[in-house]
C-alpha cells in the first residue's frame, strides 16, 4: 500500500503525464460527442430540376420540400445549373424530373427520376438518395392507388393491393440510428486506451531518462497498480456519465462493463509501460502512439468491415487491447450481452494483462542494460 501510494504521488507529480492520463479523458469526454450532437443529418441542401410543367410534377417537389432529410434551395429547370451549384458545394445532390413526366405517368410508362448526391460524403449522400426516394415513392404510391380504385377498388382495398405485405424497421441497439450514438460508443474506449498508452508511455520513458527505471518487483507492481487508476476513473467517467449524460445506448450489463474496465485498464497500462521502456525516451511516446490513432480505429471492426481487410491486419489487429475492447464494449454496454457473449476478447484482455505485466517485471527488477 505504501509503495503504490508513493507511485500515486510520483504519478501526480509530472505534470505532462497527469494532463494526458486525467485531463485529455475528460476534455475528450466533453468535445468529442459535441461534433455528433444531431446525431442524424437532416436538411441536407439540394436542388430540384423541374422540366415538366404539370401538377404532377409540382407534387413531387412539394413532397420533397416538406421532407425532413432534404432541403430545396434551387429549384431549376436548367440541370446544367444544378449540376454546377453541386460542383461550388452549394448544394448536395438534385433530382430530375424530365419532360413528359405526367404523360409517361398517365401511359403506364416505365417512369425514372435520376437523383444525383455527392458521394465525397457518404452520410450526406445518402440522406439525399433517401429524401428524393421518399418523395418521389409517396407521389408513385398516390398515382398507383387511384388507378386501383378507377377499376373499382375501395380505398381500403387499393391501399392493401399496392402494399400488401409492411415492412417495420426497428433499430436495435441504436433507437435513434444516430451517428454519434454508433461512433461515439467504440472511440471512447480508443480514446481511453490512447491517453493511457501515451501518459504511461511518457512516465515510463522519463524514469529511463532518468535512470530511475530499474526496481524491485513489488516496486514496479505498485508502479503499474498506480497506472491503472486513471484509467479506471476515466472508464467510470465514460461508462458511468458520458454515455448517460449524452443519451447514448448504456448500462446493458453494467457488471460487465466494470469487469471489462478491470480487465482492459491493466492491459493498456502494461503495454504502455512496455512502450515506454522500450522507446526510453519522453516525447518519442507521443510521436509513436498518435500516429497509431487513426488506423487502430479503422481495425477496431466498428467503422471497416473487418472481413475487407487485409489478412495480416486481420492478425496484427488483436495485439491492440483497444481491439477487443471495443468488441466487448459494445456488446456488454450498448448491447446487452451476456457476459459468455464476449467472454473470447475478455480472456485475451486478460491474456494480455498478464503477459505484459510478467513482462515488465521481469525487465523492470533484472534488466541489466545502462539507463539513458
Amino acid at each position: 500500500m505504501r509503495l503504490w501510494w508513493a507511485s500515486l504521488l510520483t504519478l501526480l507529480r509530472d505534470k505532462g503525464a497527469v494532463l494526458l492520463l486525467f485531463g485529455a479523458p475528460m476534455l475528450y469526454g466533453f468535445f468529442y460527442p459535441w461534433f455528433y450532437q444531431q446525431q442524424v443529418v437532416q436538411r441536407v441542401p439540394v436542388a430540384v430540376v423541374v422540366q415538366d410543367n404539370s401538377g404532377l410534377a409540382r407534387q413531387v417537389l412539394r413532397f420533397a420540400q416538406a421532407s425532413p432529410r432534404i432541403d430545396p434551395q434551387l429549384v431549376t429547370g436548367d440541370e446544367a445549373q444544378a449540376r454546377d451549384a453541386v460542383l461550388r458545394g452549394t448544394v448536395m445532390g438534385y433530382a430530375l424530373i424530365g419532360h413528359d413526366f405526367k404523360r409517361d405517368v398517365l401511359r403506364s410508362d416505365k417512369v425514372v427520376v435520376p437523383v444525383y448526391a455527392n458521394g465525397a460524403y457518404p452520410l450526406v449522400s445518402k440522406q439525399v438518395q433517401y429524401g428524393f426516394a421518399e418523395a418521389v415513392g409517396t407521389v408513385s404510391a398516390g398515382v398507383e392507388m387511384k388507378r386501383l380504385q378507377a377499376s373499382g377498388q375501395s380505398a381500403l382495398q387499393s391501399a392493401a393491393s399496392r402494399s400488401p405485405v409492411n415492412v417495420h424497421n426497428v433499430a436495435l441497439f441504436n433507437p435513434t440510428e444516430g451517428y454519434g450514438s454508433f461512433v461515439v460508443a467504440a472511440v471512447a474506449i480508443l480514446i481511453l486506451q490512447q491517453t493511457l498508452l501515451m501518459g504511461g508511455a511518457l512516465l515510463v520513458g522519463t524514469w529511463r531518462e532518468q535512470g530511475v527505471a530499474h526496481a524491485s518487483v513489488r516496486q514496479w507492481l505498485a508502479r503499474l497498480l498506480a497506472l491503472c487508476v486513471p484509467g479506471w476513473l476515466a472508464g467510470l467517467f465514460y461508462f458511468g456519465w458520458i454515455f448517460i449524460w449524452q443519451d447514448y445506448p448504456h448500462g446493458g450489463n453494467p457488471w460487465g462493463a466494470l469487469l471489462l474496465l478491470a480487465c482492459f485498464v491493466p492491459a493498456v497500462a502494461g503495454c504502455a509501460s512496455l512502450l515506454g521502456w522500450w522507446l526510453a525516451n519522453r516525447e518519442r511516446a507521443l510521436q509513436v502512439v498518435l500516429f497509431t490513432s487513426i488506423p487502430l480505429a479503422f481495425m477496431g471492426g466498428f467503422t471497416w468491415p473487418v472481413e475487407a481487410l487485409p489478412d495480416a491486419l486481420q492478425w496484427l489487429r488483436w495485439l491492440s487491447p483497444s481491439t477487443a475492447g471495443i468488441q466487448a464494449s459494445l456488446r456488454l454496454n450498448q448491447m446487452g450481452a451476456p457476459l459468455a457473449a464476449a467472454a473470447q476478447p475478455m480472456l485475451w484482455l486478460a491474456l494480455m494483462a498478464l503477459s505484459s505485466w510478467a513482462a515488465m517485471l521481469w525487465i523492470g527488477s533484472r534488466h541489466k542494460l545502462s539507463e539513458k
